[in-house]
Formats: C-alpha cells, structure tokens, sequence
C-alpha cells in the first residue's frame, strides 16, 4: 500500500442545501408518526365495533327469551280460560248442590286465572326493565369507550408535539464547524443525545466506535481505523486510517473536530469526530455520505 495522503476532490456547497434536507427529515418523521396515529385510531375503531356487535347480540337475545316466555304465558292463560268456560258451561247445567260447588270452582279457577294474569304481567316487566338495563349499560360503555379513546388521542398528539419540540431543540444546539480539510462541516454531534437527532434526520450514515490502542486496526464501515496516540491533558489524539488502499495519518487532532478524508464512491467527504478522549481509548462516530458518486 502507498502512503500519499488522499488528494480532496473539490468541496461540494453544503450551506444552503442543508436546510431542506433537515426540513425533509422532520416532515417524515412527523408523517410517520401520523401513520402511527391513523393506525392506532383504526385499532380503536375495530374495538368500538365489536364491543357494539356484541352488546347488540345480547340485547336480541333478550327479547328473544322474553318473545319466547310471553308465548308461553299467553298459551298457558288461553288454556286456563278455556278451562273456565267449560266450567261455567258445566255450571250452568247442573242443579241444586252441584250448582253451587260448580260455582265455587268457576270462582276459584276465575281468581287463579286472575293470579297467573298478573304474575306473567309482571315477568314481562321484569324482562322488559332488564332489556332496557342492558341497554343503558351498552350506552354508558360506548361513552367510556369513547372517553377512552379521545383520552388516547389527546395523549398520541401531546406526545408527537413533545417528539418534535424535542427534536427541534436539539437540531438548533448542533453546531457547524469547518473540517480538518477546510470544508464547511455538517451538523456536528458533541454528546450520544445530538448523534441519536442526526440519525433521525437521516442525511448521512453514522457509526459509532470505541476505539482501543491496539497493533491491530480496527474495521469501522469500508474503511479501518487505528489509534496512535491518546493526549487525556491536551485532549489530542492521533489516528491511522486505511480507505480505498491508501493510507493517511491525521495527526494532534481534537476533541468535536471533524476529521475529513475522501472516498472514491462518496461525492462529500467522510468524517471521523472524536467526542472524549481517554487513556489509551477515544469515543466518537463515523459519518459517510449517502449519496454515492456517479460512475
């Protein structure tokens, strides 16, 4: 392998396309989690459905049993009046002391008939009331349901509006600084919390490292990355990278400066920016162009 350092192809300008790509970041991430919203509301609908299809059936099964019991009082009633008229006819007939005990079984088949009438009065109402019990209770459900999802929804949004002030206050604290080659730096993450918003946004791959002192290197995306030397006083490092077969030494760089170096396939150059230097050991992550170079 040679040891020229790699030649920087000419600097693309980055500061006014910069902005729409961030808006585009953020008009996805929001759709996305309208989607979600869409999904969840959908979800809630089916519920609200079945729980309605199934009060409905329970409530048809209800007056249908009550159908059923009311037939069968009403046939129980027409034989028991049919009784009483036979009597009475039977009464009608018949002299002196068999008058009198036929007329005293008309009465007393008469007040039955009357207890029978009211007690299957009664049962009707009773089941009648329960339907009707069925029915608000079915009511009232529906309402909480329907307080449960507005509740839900109301909870969806706030936390989608939380998301995106979150994710705008941190895009606003990144920070643009000019790289190691000179040209103008994207949004530079200094902490885990920036890497996480610049991975959202989704402009760039990042890859994130702990990187060792070690005789070997260490393989990071296409490219391997080794660590010469670890300054903890003067926050300085020194590092050793291998891309496209070519070797380059970037040298006494520090802590949040983009280091850049070009790839045949990428258009920008990659960078490598350290945030904690350590004994023996560095911490940052690797940023590389999505976009490739055209062939």
């Amino acid at each position: 392998m040679s040891t020229t350092p790699i030649s920087p192809l000419p600097p693309p300008d980055s500061g006014s396309g910069l902005k729409i790509p961030i808006l585009f970041g953020i008009v996805i991430a929001l759709a996305a989690a309208n989607i979600y919203l869409f999904l969840q509301l959908d979800q809630v609908k089916g519920e609200v459905s079945k729980t309605r299809e199934s009060i409905l059936s329970e409530i048809a099964n209800l007056r249908d049993t009550s159908n059923i019991s009311a037939q069968t009082s009403r046939r129980h009633l027409e034989t028991m009046k049919a009784e009483l008229e036979a009597a009475r006819r039977a009464a009608a007939s018949a002299a002196g002391q068999a008058k009198e005990d036929a007329l005293k079984q008309v009465e007393q088949l008469q007040r039955k008939v009357e207890a029978e009438t009211r007690r299957a009065t009664e049962e009707v109402k009773r089941e009648i009331k329960q339907v009707e019990q069925t029915a608000v209770a079915a009511t009232q459900a529906n309402a909480q349901l329907g307080e449960r999802v507005s509740t839900e929804i109301s909870g969806v949004r706030k936390d989608l509006a939380d998301n995106r002030s979150e994710i705008e206050k941190t895009i606003a604290d990144l920070k643009k600084v000019t790289g190691d080659l000179g040209v103008q730096s994207g949004l530079i993450a200094t902490n885990s919390k920036e890497l996480q918003a610049l991975k959202q946004l989704g402009e760039r791959n990042y890859f994130e490292f702990n990187l060792v002192k070690s005789k070997q290197p260490m393989r990071l995306s296409d490219l391997t990355i080794q660590l010469k030397n670890a300054d903890i006083k003067r926050n300085r490092y020194t590092i050793e990278l291998v891309a496209d077969d070519k070797k380059v030494e970037k040298k006494d760089k520090g802590v949040n400066e983009p280091v850049q170096f070009y790839m045949s396939k990428y258009r920008q150059p990659c960078e490598i920016v350290v945030n904690e230097v350590k004994k023996d050991r560095i911490v940052g992550y690797l940023s590389q162009p999505k976009v490739l170079a055209s062939r």
